[in-house]
């Protein structure tokens, strides 16, 4: 759960702006949007092993340019 704590004078605006900032960087609503439905196990491998396959020809694909 993200928090922040508000000090003294602060102006709602800035207090907010800075839970939204936090709350983006600790990737909560990423998770809860992933979350919303529920995923059979799976096509949670499929989308791991399609995540895995793109970073690995990335990763094959720099490498080349590299060499050149």
């Amino acid at each position: 759960m993200s928090q922040i704590v508000i000090q003294e004078g602060e102006s709602f605006e800035s207090a907010l702006k800075r839970f939204k900032k936090k709350v983006q960087s600790d990737r909560v609503l990423s998770e809860v949007r992933r979350r919303r439905f529920f995923e059979k196990p799976s096509v949670i491998r499929k989308r791991k092993k399609a995540t895995k396959l793109r970073k690995s020809r990335r990763q094959t694909r720099r490498s080349q340019q590299e060499s050149y």
